[in-house]
């Protein structure tokens, strides 16, 4: 068994402020990371919008969607200090893909979502926040799950 660390990528999927253009992007990119493309989750997650400041998705029994996101390739020396980075309340777990595969990702406790908006039916952060800039009074319908 080798004791020696591995150097080849880790991938990351992210689903809010790390994602490109976003506030928290410069945290990948410090670190070496590359882009490797967009993807989606397997329909078993939902998501919350924490403060809007960022999101938090969570992995659910029902009532699940696919989440609009992105995955990174990270070295892995950098995956600790992007958690370090990440607001309180998330972490990095396994997270299942559209596709059927697993990788890494950026999950939310759930007792951060507690008395937050539920953002599931915008499909991810980007779609929360084009909604939001275009649309305001569609998020401040009640959640039909509420």
């Amino acid at each position: 068994m080798s004791t020696t660390p591995s150097t080849a990528p880790v991938l990351l999927a992210v689903n809010g402020t790390l994602m490109r253009g976003l506030e928290l992007n410069a945290n990948l990119l410090a670190v070496g990371a590359t882009f490797r493309g967009e993807a989606r989750t397997a329909p078993v997650y939902r998501i919350w919008s924490i403060n809007d400041g960022h999101p938090a998705m969570l992995r659910v029994k029902a009532g699940g969607v696919a989440v609009e996101l992105e995955v990174w390739a990270v070295p892995p020396a950098g995956l600790a200090a992007i958690l370090l980075a990440e607001p309180p309340g998330l972490s990095i777990g396994k997270v299942l893909l559209a596709d059927g595969s697993e990788v890494l990702g950026v999950l939310g406790e759930p007792i951060l979502c507690q008395d937050q908006r539920e953002i599931t039916q915008f499909g991810g952060w980007r779609g929360y926040l084009k909604a939001k800039d275009g649309r305001e009074s569609e998020i401040l319908t009640p959640n039909p799950r509420e």
